[in-house]
Protein backbone atom coordinates (compact mmCIF):
# COMPACT_ATOMS: atom_id res chain seq x y z
CA UNK A 1 0.00 0.00 0.00
CA UNK A 2 1.74 3.35 -0.64
CA UNK A 3 0.89 6.19 1.57
CA UNK A 4 1.78 9.84 1.95
CA UNK A 5 2.01 12.30 4.72
CA UNK A 6 1.17 15.51 3.21
CA UNK A 7 1.53 18.87 5.12
CA UNK A 8 -0.36 21.65 4.77
CA UNK A 9 0.51 25.28 5.53
CA UNK A 10 -0.57 28.36 4.67
CA UNK A 11 2.81 29.56 3.45
CA UNK A 12 5.07 32.56 3.03
CA UNK A 13 7.52 34.17 0.39
CA UNK A 14 10.43 34.43 2.48
CA UNK A 15 12.83 31.57 1.52
CA UNK A 16 15.13 31.57 5.10
CA UNK A 17 11.55 31.70 7.56
CA UNK A 18 10.17 28.89 5.12
CA UNK A 19 13.05 26.37 5.42
CA UNK A 20 13.11 26.88 9.48
CA UNK A 21 9.82 26.47 9.80
CA UNK A 22 7.56 24.98 7.43
CA UNK A 23 10.93 22.68 6.20
CA UNK A 24 11.64 21.75 9.46
CA UNK A 25 8.25 20.85 11.12
CA UNK A 26 7.91 18.64 7.71
CA UNK A 27 10.97 17.42 8.00
CA UNK A 28 10.42 16.76 11.87
CA UNK A 29 7.04 14.72 11.28
CA UNK A 30 8.30 12.94 8.64
CA UNK A 31 10.89 11.75 10.64
CA UNK A 32 8.50 9.92 12.48
CA UNK A 33 6.56 8.33 9.69
CA UNK A 34 9.49 6.69 7.28
CA UNK A 35 7.13 4.48 5.73
CA UNK A 36 5.00 7.63 4.02
CA UNK A 37 6.03 10.13 1.40
CA UNK A 38 6.33 13.72 2.30
CA UNK A 39 4.43 15.85 0.07
CA UNK A 40 3.88 19.28 0.52
CA UNK A 41 0.53 21.97 -0.29
CA UNK A 42 -0.40 25.53 0.93
CA UNK A 43 -3.57 26.99 1.26
CA UNK A 44 -2.54 30.86 0.57
CA UNK A 45 -3.07 31.61 -3.28
CA UNK A 46 -1.63 34.58 -3.00
CA UNK A 47 1.86 33.22 -1.99
CA UNK A 48 1.88 30.94 -4.14
CA UNK A 49 1.22 33.17 -6.77
CA UNK A 50 4.28 35.75 -6.27
CA UNK A 51 6.60 32.64 -5.78
CA UNK A 52 5.55 30.91 -8.96
CA UNK A 53 5.93 34.60 -10.72
CA UNK A 54 8.72 35.42 -8.83
CA UNK A 55 10.96 32.88 -7.72
CA UNK A 56 9.61 30.64 -10.67
CA UNK A 57 8.67 27.68 -7.79
CA UNK A 58 5.20 26.08 -8.01
CA UNK A 59 3.69 24.80 -4.98
CA UNK A 60 -0.06 22.67 -5.27
CA UNK A 61 -2.76 23.93 -3.19
CA UNK A 62 -4.47 20.95 -1.79
CA UNK A 63 -6.63 20.08 -4.34
CA UNK A 64 -4.01 19.78 -6.82
CA UNK A 65 -2.05 17.51 -3.67
CA UNK A 66 -4.98 15.31 -3.76
CA UNK A 67 -5.54 15.23 -7.07
CA UNK A 68 -1.66 14.40 -7.77
CA UNK A 69 -1.85 11.84 -5.14
CA UNK A 70 -4.83 10.02 -6.47
CA UNK A 71 -2.94 10.17 -9.64
CA UNK A 72 0.06 8.49 -8.39
CA UNK A 73 -1.57 5.57 -6.58
CA UNK A 74 -1.58 6.34 -3.37
CA UNK A 75 -3.96 4.55 -1.24
CA UNK A 76 -3.43 6.01 2.87
CA UNK A 77 -2.76 9.44 2.59
CA UNK A 78 -2.19 11.24 6.15
CA UNK A 79 -2.51 15.03 6.28
CA UNK A 80 -1.39 17.37 9.05
CA UNK A 81 -1.92 21.38 8.60
CA UNK A 82 0.50 23.79 10.43
CA UNK A 83 -2.18 26.15 11.03
CA UNK A 84 -2.38 27.63 14.49
CA UNK A 85 -6.54 27.77 14.49
CA UNK A 86 -9.45 25.93 13.09
CA UNK A 87 -10.17 29.39 10.86
CA UNK A 88 -10.78 30.33 7.36
CA UNK A 89 -7.45 28.17 6.17
CA UNK A 90 -8.38 25.47 7.88
CA UNK A 91 -11.80 25.41 6.89
CA UNK A 92 -10.58 26.00 3.22
CA UNK A 93 -8.26 22.53 3.63
CA UNK A 94 -11.23 20.99 4.59
CA UNK A 95 -13.61 21.62 2.37
CA UNK A 96 -10.73 20.86 -0.80
CA UNK A 97 -10.20 18.10 0.72
CA UNK A 98 -14.10 16.74 0.83
CA UNK A 99 -14.18 15.94 -2.87
CA UNK A 100 -11.49 13.10 -2.20
CA UNK A 101 -12.62 10.96 0.36
CA UNK A 102 -13.75 8.46 -1.82
CA UNK A 103 -10.32 9.01 -3.83
CA UNK A 104 -8.00 6.94 -1.63
CA UNK A 105 -8.57 3.35 0.80
CA UNK A 106 -7.88 6.29 3.78
CA UNK A 107 -7.68 9.40 4.68
CA UNK A 108 -7.14 11.12 7.82
CA UNK A 109 -6.45 14.66 8.77
CA UNK A 110 -4.72 16.10 12.07
CA UNK A 111 -5.74 19.38 13.56
CA UNK A 112 -4.63 22.97 14.17
CA UNK A 113 -2.15 24.06 16.70
CA UNK A 114 -4.92 25.57 19.10
CA UNK A 115 -7.52 22.61 19.03
CA UNK A 116 -7.69 21.41 22.76
CA UNK A 117 -7.57 22.89 26.14
CA UNK A 118 -4.81 21.24 26.41
CA UNK A 119 -2.75 22.66 23.28
CA UNK A 120 -2.76 26.04 24.84
CA UNK A 121 -1.23 24.54 27.88
CA UNK A 122 1.29 23.09 25.87
CA UNK A 123 2.00 26.29 23.19
CA UNK A 124 2.28 28.48 26.50
CA UNK A 125 5.42 26.22 28.00
CA UNK A 126 6.44 25.64 24.23
CA UNK A 127 7.23 29.30 23.72
CA UNK A 128 8.28 30.22 27.23
CA UNK A 129 10.73 27.37 27.06
CA UNK A 130 12.16 29.57 23.87
CA UNK A 131 12.69 32.95 26.56
CA UNK A 132 13.71 31.63 29.41
CA UNK A 133 15.00 34.69 30.20
CA UNK A 134 11.45 35.94 30.29
CA UNK A 135 9.74 33.12 32.19
CA UNK A 136 8.54 34.90 35.63
CA UNK A 137 7.96 31.02 36.95
CA UNK A 138 11.49 29.98 36.71
CA UNK A 139 13.81 33.00 36.66
CA UNK A 140 14.36 35.63 38.98
CA UNK A 141 11.54 37.48 39.45
CA UNK A 142 13.68 41.14 39.30
CA UNK A 143 15.21 39.82 36.09
CA UNK A 144 12.11 39.93 34.28
CA UNK A 145 9.24 41.60 35.70
CA UNK A 146 10.43 44.88 34.16
CA UNK A 147 9.83 43.23 30.83
CA UNK A 148 6.77 42.28 28.83
CA UNK A 149 6.33 39.71 25.90
CA UNK A 150 4.51 40.29 23.58
CA UNK A 151 3.29 38.08 20.92
CA UNK A 152 1.85 39.00 17.51
CA UNK A 153 -0.74 36.78 16.13
CA UNK A 154 -2.27 37.25 12.56
CA UNK A 155 -5.96 37.74 13.71
CA UNK A 156 -9.25 37.07 11.20
CA UNK A 157 -12.65 37.91 11.14
CA UNK A 158 -13.50 33.58 11.80
CA UNK A 159 -15.16 32.81 14.99
CA UNK A 160 -11.91 31.14 15.67
CA UNK A 161 -10.39 34.59 16.62
CA UNK A 162 -11.07 33.90 20.10
CA UNK A 163 -8.35 31.40 20.63
CA UNK A 164 -5.98 34.82 20.79
CA UNK A 165 -7.77 36.53 23.48
CA UNK A 166 -8.03 32.64 25.39
CA UNK A 167 -4.45 32.17 24.65
CA UNK A 168 -3.69 35.58 26.61
CA UNK A 169 -5.74 34.35 29.44
CA UNK A 170 -3.90 31.35 29.76
CA UNK A 171 -0.40 32.69 29.61
CA UNK A 172 -1.54 34.52 32.89
CA UNK A 173 -3.50 31.58 34.10
CA UNK A 174 0.14 29.56 34.36
CA UNK A 175 1.98 32.50 35.80
CA UNK A 176 3.34 33.90 32.81
CA UNK A 177 1.76 37.38 33.74
CA UNK A 178 3.84 38.95 31.58
CA UNK A 179 2.88 37.85 28.60
CA UNK A 180 0.43 39.51 26.07
CA UNK A 181 -1.10 38.30 22.94
CA UNK A 182 -2.27 40.30 20.28
CA UNK A 183 -3.15 40.14 16.64
CA UNK A 184 -2.86 41.88 13.41
CA UNK A 185 -6.26 41.12 11.62
CA UNK A 186 -8.24 40.52 14.90
CA UNK A 187 -8.75 40.54 18.69
CA UNK A 188 -7.08 42.05 20.85
CA UNK A 189 -5.86 44.70 18.29
CA UNK A 190 -2.57 46.52 19.07
CA UNK A 191 -4.14 49.21 20.92
CA UNK A 192 -5.83 47.07 23.45
CA UNK A 193 -2.27 45.07 24.14
CA UNK A 194 -1.17 48.68 24.70
CA UNK A 195 -3.30 49.32 27.24
CA UNK A 196 -2.79 46.08 28.97
CA UNK A 197 0.86 46.62 28.96
CA UNK A 198 0.65 50.43 30.30
CA UNK A 199 -1.38 48.78 33.42
CA UNK A 200 1.17 46.23 33.83
CA UNK A 201 3.85 48.95 33.76
CA UNK A 202 7.05 47.46 32.29
CA UNK A 203 10.38 49.21 31.37
CA UNK A 204 10.92 46.63 28.20
CA UNK A 205 9.30 44.85 25.44
CA UNK A 206 10.22 42.23 23.72
CA UNK A 207 8.19 41.79 20.54
CA UNK A 208 7.62 38.46 18.79
CA UNK A 209 5.22 36.72 16.15
CA UNK A 210 2.68 34.18 16.98
CA UNK A 211 2.93 32.35 13.46
CA UNK A 212 4.19 29.86 12.22
CA UNK A 213 6.41 32.12 10.29
CA UNK A 214 8.39 35.35 10.81
CA UNK A 215 7.32 36.75 7.02
CA UNK A 216 5.65 39.73 6.02
CA UNK A 217 3.82 40.74 8.97
CA UNK A 218 6.84 39.58 11.74
CA UNK A 219 9.11 41.79 9.27
CA UNK A 220 7.41 44.81 8.43
CA UNK A 221 4.08 45.28 10.89
CA UNK A 222 5.88 43.96 13.88
CA UNK A 223 9.47 45.37 13.38
CA UNK A 224 9.45 47.24 10.09
CA UNK A 225 10.09 51.32 11.07
CA UNK A 226 6.29 52.42 9.40
CA UNK A 227 5.12 54.71 11.92
CA UNK A 228 1.94 51.97 12.41
CA UNK A 229 4.54 49.46 13.39
CA UNK A 230 4.02 47.73 16.82
CA UNK A 231 8.07 48.41 17.04
CA UNK A 232 7.23 52.26 16.53
CA UNK A 233 4.13 52.02 18.47
CA UNK A 234 5.47 50.75 21.37
CA UNK A 235 8.56 52.91 21.41
CA UNK A 236 6.60 55.95 21.21
CA UNK A 237 4.70 54.69 24.69
CA UNK A 238 8.16 55.32 25.82
CA UNK A 239 9.34 51.62 25.74
CA UNK A 240 12.17 50.38 25.40
CA UNK A 241 11.68 47.72 22.49
CA UNK A 242 13.53 44.50 21.25
CA UNK A 243 12.23 42.04 18.56
CA UNK A 244 12.69 38.10 17.91
CA UNK A 245 12.33 37.56 14.34
CA UNK A 246 11.71 33.99 15.07
CA UNK A 247 8.91 31.96 13.40
CA UNK A 248 7.29 29.76 16.15
CA UNK A 249 7.29 26.74 13.68
CA UNK A 250 11.14 26.81 14.61
CA UNK A 251 10.48 25.89 18.19
CA UNK A 252 10.88 21.88 18.98
CA UNK A 253 8.64 21.83 21.82
CA UNK A 254 5.45 23.61 18.75
CA UNK A 255 6.66 20.97 16.32
CA UNK A 256 6.30 18.21 19.06
CA UNK A 257 2.70 19.72 19.34
CA UNK A 258 1.85 19.00 15.40
CA UNK A 259 3.46 15.56 15.90
CA UNK A 260 1.08 14.69 18.70
CA UNK A 261 -1.97 15.95 16.45
CA UNK A 262 -0.62 13.67 13.53
CA UNK A 263 -0.41 10.82 16.00
CA UNK A 264 -3.65 12.13 17.62
CA UNK A 265 -5.76 10.97 14.12
CA UNK A 266 -4.37 7.96 13.23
Amino acid sequence: MKKALLIVSFGTSHKETRDKTIGEIEKFISKAYPDRELRRAFTSSIIMKVLKNRDHIHIDNVTEAMERLATDGFEDVLIQPTHIINGDEYDKMMEQIEPFTTSFDTIRVGSALLTTSQDYDKVCHAIMAEVPELDMTKAKKGDCENKALILMGHGTGHFADAAYAALDYRFKSLGYENVFVGTVEGYPDVELVLKHVKKYNPKEVVLMPFMVVAGDHAVNDMAGDEEDSWKVLFNKAGYKVSCILRGIGEFKGIQQIYLEHTVDCE
